[in-house]
């Protein structure tokens, strides 16, 4: 694998990203990951390497650089997690999406990204994001993935329960079966309305199993919730981007 670690100018200064990708091969699929609340650590490392893994050029950014943090540290120590609400509640889908046009440029100019279909996938506070990165890019993005993702139903503009008719990609909704982020009330609240609007989407429960299950540090992890996530998600990347 090729690793780097580099500073991606945005509308904003420069996010910090993790780059991973096959070493030959080249050039590989785009897979833009979406980092999670608790921020960027060597366990979203892993998980972009894996991804990778299957042949992907995988993108990890820092979405927090804003606040001039990067890893806030283990969610046990005090005062981490009130911070980690903090740096997420300071985010907004536009900051995002006006960072991942700054990605979308460094990935045309770089030679071990392929042109053509990309991939998007969100964990937890995330999830919103793929989807959106899916309709505010519906020519670009052919594949957004949400896994236990948060504030899927909401009354705004860019609610992921609405803005998904905007996009062409194929997407996929995993969702935890205990999740007070995204009870199944609300789950069933977002099916409904993509049946109603004919999106090409799927939403899976995965059973006995809680937000924040695929994460190997996490208390909550899954591993037969895991696996099948990563069975999921290879799937959908490998019919919409090979």
């Amino acid at each position: 694998m090729i690793e780097r670690q580099l500073d991606i100018a945005t509308r904003d200064g420069a996010t910090t990203t993790f780059i991973v990708h096959p070493e030959r091969g080249g050039p590989h699929p785009v897979i833009l990951f979406y980092m999670d609340a608790p921020a960027i650590r060597e366990e979203l490392r892993d998980m972009a390497r894996r991804f990778a893994s299957g042949g992907y050029y995988v993108v990890l950014p820092n979405l927090y650089y804003r606040a001039g943090v990067m890893e806030i540290g283990p969610l046990g120590d005090p005062g981490v997690r009130e911070r980690m609400m903090q740096l997420m509640n300071g985010l907004t889908i536009d900051m995002v999406m006006s960072d991942t046009e700054g990605l979308l440029a460094f990935i045309d100019q770089d030679p071990a990204a392929k042109k053509g279909p990309m991939g998007a996938v969100g964990y937890c506070m995330s999830g919103q994001f793929a989807v959106n990165a899916a309709a505010r890019f519906p020519d670009r993005i052919a594949a957004a993935a949400s896994m236990y993702g948060t504030f899927l139903v909401t009354d705004k503009e860019t609610s992921p329960h609405t803005v998904a008719k905007a996009a062409k990609a194929e997407l996929y909704f995993g969702c935890a079966e205990t999740d007070h982020w995204a009870p199944l009330e609300l789950v069933g609240q977002l099916k409904a309305q993509l049946e109603a609007d004919k999106v090409n989407a799927e939403v899976e429960i995965y059973p006995a199993a809680e937000h924040g299950f695929a994460f190997p540090q996490r208390a909550a992890y899954n591993k037969d919730a895991a696996e099948r996530h990563w069975e999921r998600l290879s799937a959908l990347f490998r019919r919409r981007l090979g």
